[in-house]
């Protein structure tokens, strides 16, 4: 069965533009919705459709009503000309990755990294004059 490219470049198009106005990644987006992110990459890029319970969680994640996603409602008349809605403040994409990545280690790496930090942390204290925290807590 042959791909609709309109329909998945529509949707590829408004998730694309409604993930970069949340000030999310493909990343971010994927993780939350599910999906691995080159499959994510390859749904924003037209090159697939996704099933319907996703399409949902796209619609909630990115918070974009079903008719702009699907390219049922022209662009002048929709969300794109609204204000972005209210999102609650969130780390930086740069920390979020970093706890994806944390996630993914196991205890005895997680616990070499929580020492390293804490090493860091210690030194920049000192350099700065300030008293650094105690050693960490065993685990």
């Amino acid at each position: 069965m042959a791909l609709p490219r309109g329909l998945a470049s529509t949707i590829g198009t408004a998730a694309r533009a409604a993930r970069v106005r949340a000030n999310l990644t493909q990343e971010d987006v994927a993780e939350r919705v599910g999906l691995a992110t080159e499959v994510y990459g390859r749904l924003e890029r037209g090159g697939m459709l996704p099933s319907v319970p996703t399409l949902k969680k796209l619609c909630e994640i990115l918070r974009i009503p079903s008719d702009v996603l699907l390219g049922l409602t022209p662009a002048q008349e929709n969300f794109w000309t609204k204000e972005a809605p209210a999102r609650p403040t969130e780390e930086p994409a740069e920390i979020r990755r970093l706890v994806r990545t944390v996630k993914k280690l196991e205890p005895a790496e997680f616990r070499l990294l929580s020492l390293i930090a804490t090493g860091l942390l210690r030194l920049r204290l000192m350099r700065q004059g300030r008293p650094a925290p105690g050693p960490p807590r065993p685990s």
